[in-house]
Protein backbone atom coordinates (compact mmCIF):
# COMPACT_ATOMS: atom_id res chain seq x y z
CA UNK A 1 0.00 0.00 0.00
CA UNK A 2 1.33 3.31 -1.07
CA UNK A 3 2.27 5.70 1.68
CA UNK A 4 -0.30 8.45 2.08
CA UNK A 5 0.49 11.77 4.62
CA UNK A 6 -1.96 12.54 7.09
CA UNK A 7 -2.99 16.30 8.10
CA UNK A 8 -0.42 15.72 11.05
CA UNK A 9 2.56 14.78 8.65
CA UNK A 10 1.85 17.67 6.42
CA UNK A 11 1.25 20.05 9.04
CA UNK A 12 4.75 18.91 10.59
CA UNK A 13 6.69 18.99 7.81
CA UNK A 14 5.64 22.76 7.02
CA UNK A 15 6.04 23.48 10.31
CA UNK A 16 9.67 22.33 10.09
CA UNK A 17 10.19 23.97 6.97
CA UNK A 18 9.04 27.21 8.73
CA UNK A 19 11.75 26.61 11.36
CA UNK A 20 14.40 26.37 9.15
CA UNK A 21 13.77 29.00 6.97
CA UNK A 22 13.69 31.05 10.28
CA UNK A 23 16.43 30.25 11.19
CA UNK A 24 18.43 31.04 7.87
CA UNK A 25 16.41 34.21 7.53
CA UNK A 26 18.23 35.41 10.90
CA UNK A 27 21.56 33.72 9.93
CA UNK A 28 20.95 36.52 6.79
CA UNK A 29 20.29 39.55 8.83
CA UNK A 30 23.19 38.67 11.15
CA UNK A 31 25.56 37.75 8.88
CA UNK A 32 24.58 37.85 5.22
CA UNK A 33 24.15 35.28 2.81
CA UNK A 34 27.39 33.80 3.46
CA UNK A 35 26.57 33.07 7.01
CA UNK A 36 24.03 30.74 6.29
CA UNK A 37 25.70 27.01 5.94
CA UNK A 38 23.49 23.98 6.27
CA UNK A 39 25.12 22.24 9.28
CA UNK A 40 24.89 25.01 11.62
CA UNK A 41 21.18 25.84 9.85
CA UNK A 42 20.17 22.26 10.68
CA UNK A 43 21.87 22.48 14.33
CA UNK A 44 20.04 25.64 15.48
CA UNK A 45 16.70 24.04 13.89
CA UNK A 46 16.80 21.16 15.72
CA UNK A 47 17.52 19.17 13.39
CA UNK A 48 20.46 16.60 11.51
CA UNK A 49 21.91 17.71 8.05
CA UNK A 50 20.87 14.86 6.50
CA UNK A 51 17.35 15.56 7.69
CA UNK A 52 17.29 19.36 6.10
CA UNK A 53 18.64 18.09 3.05
CA UNK A 54 15.05 16.50 2.83
CA UNK A 55 13.92 20.14 2.74
CA UNK A 56 15.99 22.07 0.69
CA UNK A 57 18.28 19.74 -1.98
CA UNK A 58 20.87 22.28 -1.91
CA UNK A 59 22.36 25.29 0.18
CA UNK A 60 21.11 27.57 -3.25
CA UNK A 61 17.41 26.11 -2.75
CA UNK A 62 17.60 27.30 0.86
CA UNK A 63 18.71 30.67 0.47
CA UNK A 64 16.56 31.27 -2.97
CA UNK A 65 13.37 30.20 -0.24
CA UNK A 66 14.80 32.73 2.75
CA UNK A 67 14.70 35.44 -0.21
CA UNK A 68 11.07 34.76 -1.40
CA UNK A 69 9.89 34.74 1.43
CA UNK A 70 11.36 38.04 2.76
CA UNK A 71 11.23 39.63 -0.41
CA UNK A 72 7.95 38.70 -0.88
CA UNK A 73 6.68 40.29 2.45
CA UNK A 74 8.35 43.71 1.21
CA UNK A 75 6.82 43.67 -2.05
CA UNK A 76 3.35 43.01 -0.29
CA UNK A 77 3.72 45.99 1.81
CA UNK A 78 4.71 48.19 -1.35
CA UNK A 79 1.37 47.13 -2.80
CA UNK A 80 -0.66 47.92 0.03
CA UNK A 81 0.87 51.19 0.47
CA UNK A 82 0.49 51.64 -3.27
CA UNK A 83 -3.56 50.38 -2.88
CA UNK A 84 -4.16 53.06 -0.41
CA UNK A 85 -5.95 56.58 -0.12
CA UNK A 86 -4.43 59.48 -1.82
CA UNK A 87 -3.06 61.22 -4.84
CA UNK A 88 -1.47 59.30 -7.22
CA UNK A 89 1.92 61.33 -6.66
CA UNK A 90 1.79 61.01 -2.55
CA UNK A 91 0.97 57.43 -2.78
CA UNK A 92 4.02 57.13 -4.94
CA UNK A 93 6.67 58.73 -2.58
CA UNK A 94 4.81 56.98 0.11
CA UNK A 95 5.67 53.12 -1.59
CA UNK A 96 9.21 54.48 -2.24
CA UNK A 97 9.32 56.17 0.76
CA UNK A 98 8.33 52.86 2.99
CA UNK A 99 10.60 50.46 0.65
CA UNK A 100 13.40 52.69 1.70
CA UNK A 101 12.99 52.66 5.15
CA UNK A 102 12.04 49.15 6.37
CA UNK A 103 15.87 48.63 4.18
CA UNK A 104 17.71 51.14 6.46
CA UNK A 105 15.40 49.58 9.87
CA UNK A 106 17.12 46.44 9.02
CA UNK A 107 20.11 47.27 6.97
CA UNK A 108 22.06 43.78 7.00
CA UNK A 109 19.94 41.78 5.97
CA UNK A 110 18.31 44.59 3.09
CA UNK A 111 21.79 44.41 1.85
CA UNK A 112 22.06 41.00 1.28
CA UNK A 113 18.71 41.28 -0.34
CA UNK A 114 19.71 43.69 -2.70
CA UNK A 115 23.39 42.89 -3.35
CA UNK A 116 25.21 40.39 -1.74
CA UNK A 117 26.97 38.03 -4.24
CA UNK A 118 25.22 35.08 -4.15
CA UNK A 119 24.19 31.47 -5.66
CA UNK A 120 22.34 31.87 -8.86
CA UNK A 121 19.23 30.44 -7.76
CA UNK A 122 19.12 33.67 -5.82
CA UNK A 123 20.11 36.07 -8.29
CA UNK A 124 17.00 34.38 -10.66
CA UNK A 125 14.93 35.76 -7.87
CA UNK A 126 16.19 39.21 -7.53
CA UNK A 127 15.51 39.21 -11.63
CA UNK A 128 11.28 38.32 -9.93
CA UNK A 129 10.97 40.57 -7.68
CA UNK A 130 12.55 43.41 -9.74
CA UNK A 131 9.67 43.31 -11.85
CA UNK A 132 7.50 42.83 -9.13
CA UNK A 133 8.30 46.18 -7.80
CA UNK A 134 8.63 47.18 -11.25
CA UNK A 135 5.13 46.44 -12.20
CA UNK A 136 4.14 48.16 -8.90
CA UNK A 137 5.60 51.81 -9.03
CA UNK A 138 4.56 51.35 -13.23
CA UNK A 139 1.10 50.88 -12.36
CA UNK A 140 0.95 54.02 -9.68
CA UNK A 141 2.75 55.99 -12.83
CA UNK A 142 -0.06 55.04 -15.47
CA UNK A 143 -2.45 55.84 -13.02
CA UNK A 144 -0.60 59.08 -12.81
CA UNK A 145 -0.69 59.46 -16.71
CA UNK A 146 -4.29 58.94 -17.13
CA UNK A 147 -5.61 61.37 -14.60
CA UNK A 148 -3.32 63.66 -15.77
CA UNK A 149 -1.04 63.96 -12.63
CA UNK A 150 2.12 62.87 -14.84
CA UNK A 151 3.13 63.93 -17.66
CA UNK A 152 3.16 60.77 -21.17
CA UNK A 153 6.20 58.72 -20.51
CA UNK A 154 7.65 55.26 -21.37
CA UNK A 155 5.88 53.67 -17.77
CA UNK A 156 7.75 50.10 -18.46
CA UNK A 157 11.40 51.97 -18.99
CA UNK A 158 10.78 54.86 -16.20
CA UNK A 159 9.43 52.11 -13.24
CA UNK A 160 12.70 50.02 -13.91
CA UNK A 161 14.68 52.97 -13.78
CA UNK A 162 13.27 53.94 -10.02
CA UNK A 163 13.58 50.40 -9.28
CA UNK A 164 17.07 51.08 -10.30
CA UNK A 165 17.91 54.26 -8.35
CA UNK A 166 16.31 52.81 -4.69
CA UNK A 167 18.85 49.84 -5.56
CA UNK A 168 21.53 51.85 -6.31
CA UNK A 169 20.68 54.56 -4.09
CA UNK A 170 20.97 52.38 -0.88
CA UNK A 171 24.14 50.79 -1.40
CA UNK A 172 25.74 53.33 0.80
CA UNK A 173 23.74 53.53 3.71
CA UNK A 174 22.59 49.56 3.96
CA UNK A 175 26.88 48.76 3.57
CA UNK A 176 27.14 51.77 6.64
CA UNK A 177 24.78 49.14 8.49
CA UNK A 178 22.96 52.19 10.36
CA UNK A 179 25.89 53.99 11.47
CA UNK A 180 24.80 56.94 9.96
CA UNK A 181 22.66 59.38 12.27
CA UNK A 182 19.05 59.63 11.70
CA UNK A 183 19.45 62.95 10.41
CA UNK A 184 21.33 61.63 7.79
CA UNK A 185 18.79 58.85 7.11
CA UNK A 186 16.04 60.92 6.34
CA UNK A 187 18.15 63.10 4.43
CA UNK A 188 19.03 60.19 2.37
CA UNK A 189 15.10 58.98 1.75
CA UNK A 190 14.04 62.17 0.96
CA UNK A 191 16.58 62.34 -1.80
CA UNK A 192 15.60 58.99 -2.65
CA UNK A 193 11.59 60.37 -3.03
CA UNK A 194 12.60 63.59 -4.71
CA UNK A 195 14.53 61.59 -7.32
CA UNK A 196 11.88 59.45 -8.06
CA UNK A 197 8.88 61.98 -8.13
CA UNK A 198 10.66 64.41 -9.78
CA UNK A 199 11.70 61.54 -12.57
CA UNK A 200 7.65 60.92 -13.59
CA UNK A 201 6.64 64.98 -12.85
CA UNK A 202 9.00 66.46 -15.06
CA UNK A 203 8.51 66.56 -19.12
CA UNK A 204 10.50 63.98 -20.58
CA UNK A 205 12.89 65.11 -22.91
CA UNK A 206 12.28 65.10 -26.94
CA UNK A 207 14.97 64.85 -29.19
Amino acid sequence: MAYRQTDKTRTHKEETRQRILSVARDAVADGGFAAVHMTSVAAAAGLATGTLYRYFPSRGDLLADVFRLVTKREVDVMGAVAASDGTVPLRLAAAVETFARRAMRAPGLAYALIFEPVDPLVDAERLVFRRSYATILGGLVKEGVASGAFPEQNIPVVANCMVGALAEALVGPLAAKGQGSPDDRDADVQAIVTFCLSAVTQSQARS
